[in-house]
């Protein structure tokens, strides 16, 4: 068995900039495949002037000669997935050329993003953020196994399972006193799945398990490893395993396979939505590292809640991920402070520990290490060599404390800008 699967993943909470590295990296792999999330996630892709939000696309989609597998573990929504792909087009590129659907992705339909608002709605102080694209109750319906995959488009009773799993939601509505048409959004959603139809649909197992024999694989990650259904910071998480683990499940492959994990992770940390952050910044220095590092949602445009770099949280990922080979992102936000912080520890009831706690709501005090800053416009640099001392006594700390190299530190938003290590 060949170990020709490499993973590029979340460390955080989302948002790392994993979009960028699998542009980069997808260069070098024949093959792109996305495992696990949906449409609320954004990869945001910049090449020759190009901007580009990947939502459910993988993102080797701009790369000539790659093809792109959209796996089983994924939820897609025809209306946004044809939308997406149609933007692609505006920049040249025909996705039914280079993207192939598992007949085994569940479908999003109209109903479960409105089942989203109407949780949403029903769970007022308890909201756990969704981004109400309809994520949560498609994984729901998955897990109930009532929902329907990519593959029943193919079937002629499609429209009857289609009106059984909508009269299902539609009776959840009256429940919660939401009010709802499906009317409104059928035609446009029959479109959609006509339009789906046109992509060539696969037994993905078998696709990518005979692929693997012969060449190898990028598989991309979705949001982070924090925000990992059993393993982040449960409430507060998405509806899928965002781990390595998830890789596996989410196309069909052995773990046997998997070769290299690729972490990313920002010099800093942000959030989105609901839940524990425990560097968390309130103050000016919070918003100038949002400022500076554009931290606004690619997807929902939410401003993102920003902090220092937790490294209790992410030697918590790298231990789940096996990670073999760290990448750091937007260090080059860091440039003017005079001072950057690390948490290197938590206090909790008093007692120092270098444990995530399993409680959310755990009173969690960081216990910080101080680092001088190093006062350099590091934006767009490529050369190592060039890299100031300061700088490079914080990436040296960083791999001492968590015990796995950082191969790639990206100074940049291009896809060139990219130190290699």
């Amino acid at each position: 068995m060949k170990k020709q699967l490499d993973i590029v993943l979340g460390l955080q909470w989302g948002d790392e900039g994993k979009g960028k590295i699998v542009d980069s990296l997808a260069g070098r792999y024949p093959a792109v495949a996305r495992f696990q999330g949906g449409p609320n996630a954004g990869h945001s892709l910049q090449f020759n002037g190009n901007n580009f939000v990947a939502k459910s696309l993988p993102s080797g989609i701009f790369r000539d000669g790659c093809v792109n597998v959209i796996g089983n573990g994924v939820v897609l929504d025809p209306q946004a997935f044809m939308k997406e792909c149609k933007e692609a087009a505006k920049l040249g590129v025909d996705a039914r050329e280079r993207v192939l659907i598992s007949r085994k992705t569940s479908l999003i339909l109209p109903t479960h993003r409105h089942l989203d608002a109407a949780y949403e709605s029903a769970a007022g102080k308890g909201k756990i953020g969704s981004t109400l694209r309809g994520i949560g109750p498609t994984y729901t319906d998955k897990a109930a196994r009532v929902g329907l995959r990519v593959g029943d488009i193919m079937e002629p009773d499609f429209e009857e399972k289609w009106n059984k799993l909508k009269n299902r939601h539609l009776d959840i509505f009256k429940q919660l006193g939401y009010e709802y048409s499906p009317q409104a959004d059928d035609a446009a959603y029959r479109e959609a799945v006509d339009y789906l139809r046109t992509f060539r649909l696969i037994n993905s197992e078998y696709f990518v398990n005979n692929w693997l024999d012969e060449k190898p694989m990028l598989a991309e990650g979705a949001q982070g490893t924090l925000l990992d259904v059993d393993h982040g910071s449960y409430p507060f998480v998405t509806s899928s395993n965002t781990t390595a683990g998830g890789a596996c499940t989410g196309l069909g492959v052995a773990p046997g396979r998997v070769n290299r994990v690729y972490g990313i992770f920002k010099a800093y940390c942000t959030r989105v939505g609901s839940g524990p952050f425990p560097t968390e910044l309130f103050d000016e220095t919070g918003e100038k590292i949002r400022r500076t590092g554009h931290e606004f949602g690619a997807v929902t445009g939410r401003p993102r809640r920003t902090g220092w770099l937790d490294l209790v949280a992410l030697k918590y990922a790298v231990i789940i991920n096996g990670v073999t080979d760290l990448v750091m992102m937007k260090a080059d936000c860091l440039d003017d402070f005079e001072t950057i912080k690390v948490c290197t520890a938590y206090k909790v009831g008093g007692e120092i520990t270098k444990e995530m706690p399993s409680e959310t709501d755990a009173a969690i005090e960081p216990v910080y290490t101080e680092f001088k800053g190093w006062n350099t416009d590091l934006c767009g640099v490529t050369d190592e060599s060039v890299l100031p001392k300061p700088f490079m006594d914080y990436v040296a700390f960083l791999e001492g404390e968590l015990g796995v190299p950082i191969r790639m530190i990206s100074l940049g938003p291009d896809r060139e800008t990219i130190i290699e290590r």
